[in-house]
């Protein structure tokens, strides 16, 4: 039977992981929540970035950055599992320190540490990491959901149908929190 750790990061329904993130994560023995945590996220993530490139073709961006950056954005909780269950925001420089030190590239590497902080500078990439890290579990930020409606009216669309577009896809995205929360809660810590 595979253990819990294998469970989280092959589990149907969600997509799998980066063949890189899901070997990280096996490398390091990370705690099997933390895995589902960030499938999860993975999984909305790829959702969002789909719906976007097709409603918005012109909002430019790399999708394989964000894909990534959502797999491995809390990696720093494998050195801080306290912080897995409870605050605190020692895992986000750990977690960019940690995969720098695995061989990946610091761009790639800046998820873990910005994950939790955004601001009208804040590349899309990283806008589009923090609000699946947001929404997976059905929060909604109006202050980080106008960011990203900024970037989709400066790629050319409407101001109000860039709002209404964000808006649309994040509410369809944050229908079924409840079962994603379950589910992460399902792996042990």
């Amino acid at each position: 039977m595979p253990s819990a750790l294998e469970r989280a990061l092959t589990d149907p329904p969600l997509r799998p992981l980066p063949d890189t993130a899901a070997d990280l994560l096996r490398t390091l023995s990370a705690p099997p929540r933390l895995a589902a945590h960030l499938r999860l996220v993975h999984d909305v993530a790829w959702r969002l970035t789909a719906e976007l490139a097709e409603r918005c073709p012109a909002l430019a961006y790399d999708r394989d950055a964000v894909l990534f950056g959502a797999a491995t954005h809390d990696i720093g909780k494998t050195l801080h599992p306290g912080e897995l269950a409870g605050p605190g925001h020692e895992h986000e420089q750990a977690g960019a320190r940690l995969l720098r030190a695995h061989g990946i590239d610091p761009e790639l590497a800046r998820f873990a540490a910005g994950h939790a902080q955004w601001d009208r500078g804040s590349g899309t990439e990283d806008l589009l990491v923090t609000v699946a890290d947001k929404v997976w579990k059905g929060k909604r930020v109006a202050e980080l959901e106008q960011l990203l409606a900024d970037r989709v009216t400066a790629a050319g669309t409407d101001h109000w149908e860039a709002f209404l577009l964000v808006d649309t896809v994040l509410e369809r995205l944050a229908t079924g929190a409840d079962e994603r929360l379950a589910w992460q809660g399902s792996y042990p810590r």
